[in-house]
């Protein structure tokens, strides 16, 4: 796997408009585009399932592992790694930041969405 380019996720962190569509299980087929949060943490892209584990995304993106997402107009092929490690409150804080004005920030920051948080990779 290789890296985002600085300029990548200078685009994508600013940003609203990112779909991801992990794989079905025929490991072939990309799956319905979901729009969905994302922010840039440390050199990373990281989303979050708003219905936790139980997102329809998030379930095929931890089993297929890769798939395709579109933002600021383009594609790219990914991967999907969970994430389950203390950079959670970092991830939390980008957040805060690009979504203040939100009415969901807060469900996004907690119990349930942390525990459905990936990493987005280039593939």
């Amino acid at each position: 796997m290789s890296d985002w380019s600085e300029a990548e996720l200078k685009q994508i962190a600013a940003a609203d408009d990112l779909h991801i569509s992990p794989f079905r299980e025929d490991g072939m087929t990309y799956g319905t585009p979901t729009w969905i949060w994302s922010v840039v943490v440390d050199g990373g892209l990281y989303v979050r399932g708003y219905n936790g584990q139980n997102s329809s995304w998030y379930k095929a993106a931890v089993m297929q592992k890769a798939g395709r997402i579109r933002v600021v107009g383009l594609e790219h092929e990914v991967a999907f790694e969970p994430v389950v490690d203390e950079i959670n409150d970092r991830i939390d804080e980008a957040y805060r930041a690009k979504y203040s004005t939100s009415p969901y920030l807060a469900p996004m920051i907690g119990k349930r969405a942390r525990a459905a948080t990936v990493k987005i990779s280039p593939r």
